[in-house]
């Protein structure tokens, strides 16, 4: 079963699972509150987002399909390119993004491709994300203040 918890990052409540002993961020909660729409799909239509989060997936997906991402590759960055997470992730067997409905629901990523989402949306914020979820540069993952563990 996947643990939940939740981190306080400028007064957002940002939620973390933890799935294969593999850490995901909710970038739907790094983006509440913020100003204009459409921040994930905005993010995701970028051919340097697309290029990023293919190598990820060629590092660490045995199954990733690498024909079906190169033909975003090539789109990306054209007029008529679009992207989702859920066409993303059904197109190439995607493993580091996933997208949950109900109680804990949006789209989640790993805490690589989450910090890149980030760098590129707010990166002040993504600092403090980083300290406050102990979850990059810090072997132990001890560090930070985990508000609520569900």
């Amino acid at each position: 079963m996947a643990k939940t918890s939740k981190i306080e990052v400028d007064k957002k409540s940002i939620s973390i699972i933890e799935q294969n002993s593999e850490d995901y961020i909710c970038l739907t909660d790094m983006v509440r509150g913020e100003e204009g729409e459409d921040h994930i799909r905005n993010w995701m239509l970028n051919r340097n987002t697309v290029e990023f989060i293919g190598l990820w997936k060629t590092l660490h997906n045995p199954d990733f399909k690498p024909v079906e991402f190169d033909t975003f590759r090539k789109q990306a960055g054209l007029n008529n390119f679009n992207l989702t997470p859920r066409k993303w992730i059904e197109a190439t067997s995607a493993i580091g993004i996933f997208s949950k409905s109900g109680r804990y629901g949006g789209t989640y990523a790993h805490k690589d491709i989450a910090f890149e989402f980030g760098s590129r949306v707010n990166s002040t914020s993504l600092c403090k994300i980083e300290r406050e979820s102990g979850l990059s540069g810090n072997p132990d993952g001890k560090s930070g203040q985990v508000v609520e563990e569900v």
